[in-house]
């Protein structure tokens, strides 16, 4: 397998993949607060569920023990996903609407990005973009 292959395969997208306490409330949070659809959960139980919204997923798998942590705790500029959308400002409208907890923005980045960043309910921080 060469790198010649390699250059043909066109990356599609990427679900992160979230711990969580419990995923039927992230799941739920996720589709009341930030307009995802819930595709799905596994096991009964559920010990995995799947969100969508447009051409983005993410994932929440149950913790086995203690939860992992926002990559916030470890770097103090940092994000836990980064998702590019149509229109940042509508977006800031609808979620401040909703009650979503937000932590910065809309503010344009020295990089030339209109970001909004947003706190999900496990503390996992979401960077939504126009960039």
């Amino acid at each position: 397998m060469g790198t010649e292959t390699a250059r043909k395969v066109e990356f599609k997208s990427i679900a992160p993949s979230f711990v969580v306490s419990d995923v039927v409330t992230t799941a739920e949070y996720y589709r009341d607060v930030l307009g995802f659809e819930i595709l799905g959960y596994f096991a009964d139980p559920p010990v995995f569920a799947m969100v969508g919204r447009g051409g983005v997923e993410i994932h929440f798998g149950k913790a086995d023990a203690e939860p992992q942590r926002s990559n916030l705790e470890l770097r103090k500029i940092s994000s836990d996903a980064y998702i590019w959308v149509s229109d940042v400002f509508e977006l800031f409208d609808e979620l401040t609407a909703a009650g979503a907890d937000i932590i910065a923005g809309p503010i344009r980045r020295i990089y030339n990005c209109i970001e909004l960043e947003v706190r999900d309910c496990n503390g996992y921080k979401l960077v939504f973009s126009n960039g």
